[in-house]
């Protein structure tokens, strides 16, 4: 399936409605690291949430919120910034259930 977007304008409202959904996507943190990245997120801290995505470049769930920082100036960017974090919340999703199958198969196998 294929959107086509329409030509309308972005308003705070809305990007703030397309941040709720990545963050609903993006669940719960899993470890130390994105938990201090979603406190520092709702904080405003966006520049240890950045920092915390270099340290850990493999951590799709701190390349989401290293993104979402960005999205609420409403810049020609912001669409792109949307995209990019949503890609890293699914992303994220995937891998994690990757993990939880490979886990129930390993027990199953045992």
């Amino acid at each position: 399936m294929v959107a086509t977007p329409a030509n309308s304008e972005l308003t705070l409202e809305k990007v703030t409605a397309a941040i709720a959904l990545i963050l609903e996507e993006l669940g719960e943190p899993q470890n130390e690291a994105q938990r201090q990245g979603l406190s520092a997120y709702k904080s405003g801290n966006q520049t240890f949430v950045k920092r915390l995505s270099l340290v850990n470049p493999t951590d799709y769930f701190l390349k989401s919120l290293g993104y979402l920082g960005g999205a609420l100036k409403l810049t020609p960017n912001t669409d792109t910034i949307l995209a990019e974090s949503l890609r890293a919340a699914v992303d994220h999703r995937r891998e994690a259930k990757l993990q939880e199958l490979g886990f129930k198969i390993g027990e199953i196998l045992d």
